[in-house]
């Protein structure tokens, strides 16, 4: 299959395009920037031109020849730019990769969304959520502009499944960790000392963990009125989410707001191709993530400290994820193959 990868040199498509490759598709690649010597065995094959996706021209002539393409390009935080910016490149970019994708007679479009779609990590209002596990149907509130433009993203492929027939799945990916040494050192420590507070806070009396839980999310929201994740790093010295005023504890809610779920490299990769390779029609925004939360603790104990008012809509098994993949493993056979845990252990 001849497939165009868009952002096909970043942390989530550079496994993907391995993967890709690796599998006997002839892959081209449109990006900001053009593969360096260390990569050039890793892609062999691999066809790659430099460009912008908000550039319709670019983007048209680029996918000529092309079975389906898989677009990754955006700007991946709320603080990457202006909202104006986030935008017009996440949502300007993908209309243009499903136009070009029209005009070409391309049937099969799959996107990046993000867990974000939904809105409560980054977004500046507070809402409740109303069960566990978390899945598609679950009402959305986006309130700042890049989970709003995720949340168009998905408006945009249903759009072009309307009027063109255009089938695909937009991804509701969470935290993707990539086999980097450096960055899986940092995750290591980070999480170690993340799973040694909650179990230092799970000795403390219940009316203590409550006390504490609470005074957690008195912070969550004080980082939300401050609109704290649209600000650039340095700006955010003063905040109540900064490390120099977090103690322990509040390290158990570092991704607390993505309910601790997340996805290696491989597996989103695996998610990307089975969305372009299985049969099936229509737009279908999908959750994607491990079968484990990423602290590989009690999801029902976590669940009841951080979310009390959250229902349970059957028993959650150990350390199982907040978020269901099972919509994605009906429609395209996603099962994850690895862990976060086992991604920490190993040594490179």
């Amino acid at each position: 299959m001849n497939i165009f990868v868009t952002g096909g040199l970043g942390g989530v498509g550079r496994p993907l395009v391995q993967r890709l490759l690796s599998h006997g598709h002839r892959v081209r690649v449109i990006d900001r920037q053009t593969v360096d010597r260390k990569d050039e065995q890793r892609f062999d094959g691999l066809e790659c031109v430099i460009g912008d996706v908000t550039d319709f021209a670019t983007v048209r002539e680029h996918v000529r020849g092309m079975d389906a393409i898989v677009h990754l390009a955006a700007l991946t935080h709320p603080a990457a730019g202006p909202g104006q910016e986030i935008f017009r490149i996440n949502c300007a970019g993908t209309y243009n990769l499903y136009e070009a994708a029209a005009q070409e007679g391309i049937r099969r479009v799959v996107c990046a969304s993000s867990i974000n779609a939904l809105g409560f990590n980054f977004g500046v209002k507070n809402f409740p959520i109303q069960y566990f596990p978390l899945d598609e149907a679950h009402p959305i509130y986006t309130s700042d502009a890049y989970s709003f433009s995720k949340q168009i993203v998905e408006e945009i492929g249903a759009y072009y499944w309307r009027r063109e027939g255009i089938s695909g799945v937009q991804l509701r990916l969470p935290l993707v960790y990539s086999a980097m040494g450096d960055f899986r050192a940092m995750v290591r420590q980070f999480m170690g000392l993340a799973r040694q507070a909650l179990e230092a806070f799970l000795q403390m009396p219940e009316a203590e963990q409550r006390a504490r839980a609470n005074q957690i999310i008195a912070k969550r929201e004080e980082a939300r009125s401050l609109r704290l994740a649209e600000k650039p790093w340095e700006q955010r010295r003063d905040g109540p989410d900064t490390p120099e005023k977090m103690d322990p504890v509040m390290m158990i809610f570092a991704g607390h707001t993505d309910f601790w779920a997340a996805i290696g490299g491989e597996d989103s990769a695996q998610a990307f191709e089975k969305g372009v390779t299985t049969m099936y029609e229509g737009s279908h925004p999908l959750y994607v993530c491990e079968d484990q939360n990423s602290l590989n603790l009690s999801s029902e104990t976590l669940a009841k400290l951080f979310y009390p008012d959250t229902v349970l809509k059957r028993p959650l098994a150990g350390a199982e994820n907040l978020v269901s993949f099972e919509k994605a493993r009906q429609l395209i056979g996603f099962v994850p193959e690895y862990h976060m845990s086992e991604w920490l252990n190993a040594t490179d």
